[in-house]
């Protein structure tokens, strides 16, 4: 991989604009509820979450589940829970925050699994998404971004750890996309 630095794809700016945004269509559509439970999906949700979070003109509350579907860098592997909840979610109205979705197979996990676990509701909302990607059948209530099928990093997404507190999203390539 080279070392020069990602190539912009979306600035800071329009991330805070859509930030914004979602911010004000999720607080209208759960508004009345009660208390809703932000559950980010680390590591790549945390700047994500926090920005949402503090948007939010509905009460909540966040805690934190770590999956992982990544071994190697961008080889994929089954999907594992590697740190779960420390909240229960039965009959709570619960919101997943994710980075990003590829094929969709990490997010229907979890939300199958906080189903399962007797939540209220769950709805999803994602920074990006590639929909040339998608394979599994996942609703996704809240998108940020269609962004294409390239390695995205910043903002919170990283390659191989590298690049996740850049404030803007940019591409890299990877050595998959340098050999072809």
């Amino acid at each position: 991989m080279t070392e020069r630095p990602p190539e912009v794809l979306i600035t800071a700016a329009a991330i805070a604009a859509r930030v914004d945004e979602l911010a004000g269509r999720i607080s209208a559509d759960c508004r009345g509820q009660g208390e809703i439970l932000l559950v980010g999906v680390l590591r790549g949700a945390f700047i994500f979450l926090a920005d949402l979070a503090r948007r939010l003109t509905v009460p909540c509350r966040v805690d934190f589940i770590a999956l992982s579907r990544y071994e190697h860098g961008a080889t994929p592997g089954a999907v594992r829970l590697v740190m779960d909840l420390r909240t229960d979610v039965a009959g709570r109205h619960v919101l997943v925050v994710e980075d990003i979705v590829d094929s969709g197979d990490t997010l229907s996990y979890l939300c199958g699994m906080l189903q399962a676990r007797g939540a209220a509701s769950v709805r999803t909302c994602v920074l990006t998404r590639k929909p040339d990607r998608l394979t599994a059948a996942v609703g996704i209530d809240y998108v940020g971004f269609d962004i294409p099928d390239r390695w995205v990093v910043g903002y919170g997404l990283d390659y191989d750890g590298r690049w996740r507190t850049l404030p803007y999203i940019g591409t890299v390539d990877t050595p998959a996309t340098i050999e072809g």
